[in-house]
């Protein structure tokens, strides 16, 4: 299956600025010789038109630059559904996490799909609950059909893009008080860290998959770095301390790999500008390649 890599260099859905510089720390940290290395034909699609912030203005405070990010989503999902319509596997390198408004949608566009997303927070806020008005804490509960139409809604769909019941998130550890009761209300399974402490990430990812393969198409991964714990990843656009090990992450990748089942992945939140020596952008790539099916050694 050949790779379609597509950058969505977008930092308007944070307060933070720099992630927009994550696609090009993440092709820096030698993503194209990994990919040859491990046997995989790619295509690199270039990146998605995108405004800056310095062009764009906030005329909404709960939903800010809403009237740049949507265009992108849009622009996002239309190159992210002709690579999966043309049999080939997306990988979106953001960027912040609002992209993956445009390229779950992208995806599900033809497919019925399960979707891990491994984050740090669900981005399960609404424009009556986000406390700060940053839509990369939105995209999530966009997709299974809450908050402002613009969001759910890039296309007029009559459904939402996502089935909440086929969605899992893993590693949370920073939600917000109107975040939880969407996330309860809505049947979308959490494993935060807590359980993955109790439980462990195997037998996480083990009930995980069981969720999000059961009558669908495919699995969509969406994973933003700031999952890890900064000591791992310190170029994040939101660290949260306590998050997962590297191996934990490793396993997650690895095991969704042997389900055969991943058409496309997010890898968002890389911003280079406070990080050490592009160690995250390196990090993103191992993990890019881990979930491509690369073992170290094949027992």
């Amino acid at each position: 299956m050949q790779i379609d890599i597509i950058g969505v260099p977008l930092d308007m859905g944070a307060d933070r600025r720099g992630v927009d510089m994550g696609p090009s720390a993440i092709r820096y940290a030698h993503l194209y010789s990994e990919l040859t290395n491990n046997g995989h034909a790619f295509h690199d699609t270039g990146n998605i038109e995108v405004p800056i912030a310095e062009m764009c203005t906030i005329s909404e405070p709960n939903l800010k630059y809403i009237d740049c990010i949507v265009p992108m989503a849009r622009r996002t999902a239309g190159a992210v559904a002709t690579s999966v319509q043309q049999g080939h596997l997306p990988l979106v390198l953001g960027g912040d996490h609002s992209i993956a408004l445009g390229s779950i949608r992208g995806a599900a566009k033809h497919k019925k799909i399960g979707v891990i997303w491994i984050d740090a927070h669900a981005d399960f806020n609404s424009a009556e609950t986000t406390p700060s008005g940053n839509i990369h804490g939105m995209p999530l509960a966009a997709l299974c059909g809450i908050g402002d139409k613009r969001l759910t809604q890039l296309w007029d769909e009559a459904i939402p893009v996502l089935d909440p019941s086929k969605v899992v998130v893993i590693g949370a550890r920073d939600l917000d008080i109107g975040e939880k009761k969407n996330l309860r209300d809505s049947g979308v399974t959490v494993f935060g860290m807590e359980q993955i402490d109790r439980l462990g990430m195997y037998y996480v990812m083990e009930q995980a998959i069981k969720i999000v393969s059961k009558d669908v198409d495919g699995i969509y991964l969406s994973f933003d770095v700031d999952s890890l714990d900064p000591h791992h990843a310190p170029g994040v656009g939101t660290p949260v301390p306590g998050g997962l090990t590297y191996r934990e992450a490793h396993l997650a990748c690895e095991m969704l790999a042997e389900t055969g089942m991943v058409i496309g992945m997010d890898f968002v939140e890389v911003n280079p500008i406070i990080d050490t020596q592009n160690q995250t952008g390196i990090l993103v790539v191992e993990l890019i390649v881990s979930t491509l099916g690369k073992r170290i050694w094949e027992p």
